[in-house]
C-alpha cells in the first residue's frame, strides 16, 4: 500500500512494508463548494453579532484589514478585494486601507513572496500592503495589562488606529493556543514585542491547558479575548476552513470572538479525530508547504499527534525544510538545547518572564522528547542544521520506517499525512 503524504509543493509516497498493519488518521471528506467566491460573498452578507460591513464603513476614513502572514496557506486570494470593495463602496478611500501582515515575530514577507502571500496583483496596487514588526516600540499603542496574568499589550497601531478593524485567518489546530485564526491573529499577530514573548513564556508554555484544539482554561485564549476588549469598539473576524487539498470548503463573518467560535464549532468535527489505540511508530508530516519551509514550524508535526504516542515510542516526521532550520534566534536555542539538555534547558525558560524571540519551538520540542524520540526525514537539510535539530535525521522515508520496525516488536503504525492539520486523540483518554 502507498500514501502520499503533504510534503513541500510536491508530496511525498510512503510505502508500507508488507506485514505492516496502518491506521491513516486524516479529515473526513468534506463536500467542496463549486463556488468559492460565493461562499465568501454570502459570509460578508450575513455577518455574525454585528452589523453589515457597508455600515460600519460608512462614516469610515480608514481600515486595516489584517492577514497571516507566508506560513500559513489561507486563501487570501478569494477575500481581500471583496473586503476592499466593499470598504470602499462604503466611503472608505483606497489610500486609507491597510492591508497588514501579521507576522508576530516571524520575518517580514516581501517581494516575489509578499505577492505570492497576497495572491492578487489588484489588491498590492490599490492599497497599502505592509508587514508589522514587533519590535518596533513606535509602531504600537500601549494598553498596560492584562487583569489576571499581567500580560503586557500593545498592538500595532496601524489596526488599532483604524476606524474599521478586519482580523482574517484560518482556523486549523494550533498546538498552544487551541485554535488559530480570529483573536489569535491580532495577538500575537500584531502585537508588541513584550506581548508576544509573554504568551510564549515556560509560565503559558507549560500549562497543561495551553494544548491543541482546547480552549476551556487555556491561558493563551484568555488572555487573546480580554485583549480584544481592551482595543474595544467592533472588530470584524473573516475565517476560513480548508480540506487537505486547500481548497475552501468554509468561511464566515462576523464579531470576531463570535465567528471565530461558530468556525471552531464547524471545524472540530473533521480535525480532531479519535483513534482506539495508541501506537509505537507515528508517520507524520509538517503539513507540507507552506509550513514545512522551516525546521521552526516543523515542531509542530512532532507534538500534535502525542495523545496517541505510546510511552517509549517513536515519531518520524517528513518535512522539507527548503529555508533551512529557522531564525538565528531559534537556532541558537537549540544550540542550548543540546549543550545543556533538556532539563537543564527548560529550568532556564522557567525563570523567566519574557521568552527568548523563538526560543518556545525548542520548549515544544521537549514535549514528544518526554514521551519518546524523533526522527525527522529531510534529504535536503544542510548538515550544519542536522546538527542543532536535537533529533536523529535520515534521507529516506522508507529506510527510515525500516530502521523503527526494526526495534519494535509492534508491526501497527499509525500514518497522519497531513501533519499538525489533523489532531489525533486516544479514544480511551
Amino acid at each position: 500500500m502507498k500514501i502520499e503524504l503533504a510534503y513541500g509543493k510536491t508530496g511525498i509516497t510512503l510505502q508500507i512494508p508488507e506485514g505492516v498493519e496502518a491506521t491513516i488518521i486524516r479529515k473526513p471528506v468534506l463536500p467542496v463548494p463549486d463556488d468559492a467566491a460565493a461562499v465568501i460573498e454570502n459570509a460578508l452578507d450575513s455577518p455574525i453579532s454585528a452589523p453589515r460591513l457597508e455600515e460600519a464603513a460608512a462614516q469610515a476614513k480608514s481600515a486595516c484589514i489584517l492577514i497571516c502572514d507566508i506560513t500559513r496557506p489561507v486563501p487570501n486570494q478569494l477575500f481581500l478585494r471583496p473586503l476592499i470593495e466593499r470598504l470602499h463602496g462604503a466611503g472608505v478611500p483606497l489610500s486609507g486601507i491597510t492591508v497588514l501582515v501579521a507576522t508576530g515575530l516571524h520575518r517580514p514577507n516581501l517581494g516575489d513572496e509578499l505577492a505570492e502571500l497576497v495572491g492578487d496583483p489588484w489588491v498590492l496596487e490599490k492599497v497599502t500592503v505592509a508587514n508589522h514588526y514587533a519590535q518596533n516600540d513606535e509602531d504600537h499603542v500601549i494598553f498596560g495589562q492584562t487583569s489576571k496574568r499581567r500580560t503586557p499589550v500593545g498592538i500595532d497601531r496601524r489596526f488599532v488606529e483604524a476606524d474599521v478593524k478586519i482580523a482574517t485567518g484560518l482556523v486549523e489546530p494550533h498546538f498552544m493556543a487551541g485554535y488559530s485564526g480570529g483573536r489569535k491573529v491580532i495577538a500575537p499577530g500584531v502585537a508588541h514585542h513584550t506581548t508576544i514573548r509573554t504568551f510564549h513564556s515556560a509560565r503559558f508554555m507549560e500549562d497543561q491547558a495551553a494544548t491543541s484544539c482546547n480552549l476551556e482554561g487555556n491561558p493563551l485564549h484568555e488572555e487573546q479575548l480580554e485583549i480584544m476588549g481592551m482595543i474595544g469598539g467592533c472588530i470584524y473576524g473573516l475565517n476560513t476552513v480548508i480540506d487537505e487539498g486547500r481548497n475552501l470548503i468554509f468561511a464566515n463573518f462576523g464579531e470576531i470572538i463570535e465567528s471565530h467560535l461558530e468556525a471552531v464549532r464547524f471545524v472540530r468535527k473533521s480535525i480532531e479525530v479519535k483513534v482506539p489505540r495508541k501506537f509505537k511508530t507515528v508517520v507524520t508530516s509538517a503539513a507540507g508547504y507552506p509550513l514545512d519551509k522551516t525546521y521552526y514550524q516543523t515542531i509542530k508535526g512532532m507534538v500534535t499527534p502525542l495523545d496517541i504516542l505510546d510511552e517509549g515510542g517513536t515519531i518520524v516526521i517528513v518535512s522539507e525544510c527548503g529555508e533551512g532550520i529557522g531564525s538565528q534566534e531559534f537556532r541558537a536555542a537549540q544550540q542550548r538545547l543540546i549543550e545543556l539538555g533538556p532539563e537543564k534547558f527548560l529550568e532556564t525558560l522557567t525563570a523567566k518572564t519574557l521568552a527568548d524571540i523563538d526560543e518556545w519551538q525548542t520548549e515544544m520540542q521537549l514535549k514528544p522528547m518526554r514521551v519518546g524520540t524523533v526522527m525527522l526525514v529531510s534529504p535536503g537539510l544542510a548538515e550544519a542544521d542536522r546538527a542543532v535539530t536535537g533529533v536523529s535525521c535520515r534521507d529516506d522515508l522508507g529506510a527510515a520506517l525500516t530502521e523503527v520496525l526494526s526495534r519494535t516488536d509492534d508491526s501497527r503504525i499509525a500514518v497522519i499525512p497531513e501533519g499538525p492539520y489533523v489532531v489525533p486523540f486516544h479514544a480511551g483518554a
